[in-house]
């Protein structure tokens, strides 16, 4: 099956910059994710988004997107690193005699030589997204949580090289200490050269002569350990944290990626928030209502007394300015409304009835809310 464009994908349009190619790829992660969303398409789709992603934020793996589609990374390439975009179309990847046909399309369209676009120095690790579940009370008003996490740590006794002691590193004989070999191979075309990863130092461009006994000459240690996170007060649901190199581990002694911890937020039974803002339900008895009440109303903060006017009608809404969520930033707190419901006993009294219905008549003077609405109405 033919593959959707990348930019469809991610429903961003082709001068996307990378910050917006990164805020399409977490929203859509999010919805997509296994975890999350449970149709039976949303692995198939998170895949497209990663792969997506993978490919355009990237500069390199872009520019050869934009310029030859999928044919770049197909049979051969791989959307982990840019493919020859002229392997499969319809050309055999070796001919006349054993010549890669890639590498002539190449000289032809780059100039003279192949190069891998590979970097082969020091390269940071990638960042990694964890969530974490926290209640609605622990959001309004902060708390720090220990959490377990697993991530790759530089071995502390060999400082991340991977040898016993300095002198156990040496440069590559095979590669001079670049980390790639160069090729020359002689086609109808001349002399043509390609660069490759050097298989001896896996393109470190060093060779441990003696490992660290600690690490096994790999230069980091699998870490798992309790982390205290703090919750900052006011944090609302899809924001993330940062935590600073518990990400995926960096390349040829490059630091590690960050961890980002996005929070799930719990509702809550009666309180609900938006931005800010807090609203909650309360039953009101309708006498109350009549009469007008004090009464203590449940904020996020404890309780709050509100003076209920007489006469208040059935959904009014109070507001109780400075009772919501604080500003996670500003510090500055929003709005409780309170909506008013009110509250019609299905059973009473004789007596309770008795005198209802002489309020009724001293009230209406023997003419209903209802029965005035009606005459008003036929007008």
């Amino acid at each position: 099956m033919a593959k959707r464009d990348f930019y469809e994908v991610l429903g961003i349009s082709k001068s996307a910059s990378k910050d917006e190619i990164k805020s399409a790829y977490r929203k859509l992660a999010k919805k997509y994710h296994p975890d999350i969303n449970h149709d039976a398409d949303a692995p198939e789709k998170f895949k497209e988004v990663q792969e997506a992603y993978d490919i355009l934020y990237d500069d390199k793996k872009r520019q050869m997107y934009d310029q030859f589609g999928m044919a770049a990374f197909e049979n051969g390439g791989s959307t982990g690193g840019a493919g020859n975009p002229f392997q499969g179309g319809g050309f055999s990847s070796q001919g006349f005699g054993g010549v890669d046909l890639g590498d002539i399309f190449n000289s032809f369209f780059g100039g003279g030589s192949t190069r891998s676009s590979q970097n082969y120095g020091p390269q940071r690790g990638n960042d990694t997204l964890s969530r974490v579940r926290i209640s609605f009370m622990d959001a309004i008003n902060g708390k720090t949580i220990t959490m377990p996490i697993t991530y790759d740590e530089n071995c502390s006794t060999c400082g991340g090289t991977g040898a016993k002691t300095s002198n156990d590193i040496k440069t590559c004989p095979d590669c001079g200490g670049r980390g790639y070999i160069r090729t020359q191979q002689r086609t109808i075309f001349g002399v043509m050269e390609n660069q490759t990863t050097c298989p001896k130092c896996g393109g470190t461009g060093k060779i441990i002569t003696d490992k660290c006994p600690d690490c096994g000459g790999k230069g980091y240690k699998r870490v798992k350990k309790d982390m205290d996170v703090n919750i900052p007060a006011g944090i609302n649901s899809g924001q993330q944290l940062r935590v600073a190199g518990k990400g995926e581990r960096g390349v040829n002694g490059g630091p590690n990626g960050d961890l980002f911890l996005e929070i799930i937020v719990s509702p809550h039974q009666y309180f609900t928030r938006d931005g800010n803002d807090i609203h909650i339900e309360i039953p009101l008895d309708f006498i109350d209502a009549i009469l007008g009440v004090k009464i203590d109303v449940p904020t996020v903060y404890g309780d709050c007394e509100v003076e209920i006017p007489a006469g208040t009608q059935p959904n009014q809404i109070i507001r109780l300015k400075g009772r919501g969520v604080k500003d996670l930033r500003k510090g500055t707190p929003g709005d409780e409304y309170v909506h008013i419901k009110l509250q019609t006993p299905t059973k009473i009294s004789k007596e309770q009835r008795k005198l209802l219905e002489e309020y009724k008549k001293s009230e209406t003077k023997g003419e209903s809310f209802f029965e005035k609405f009606k005459k008003a109405f036929k007008k």
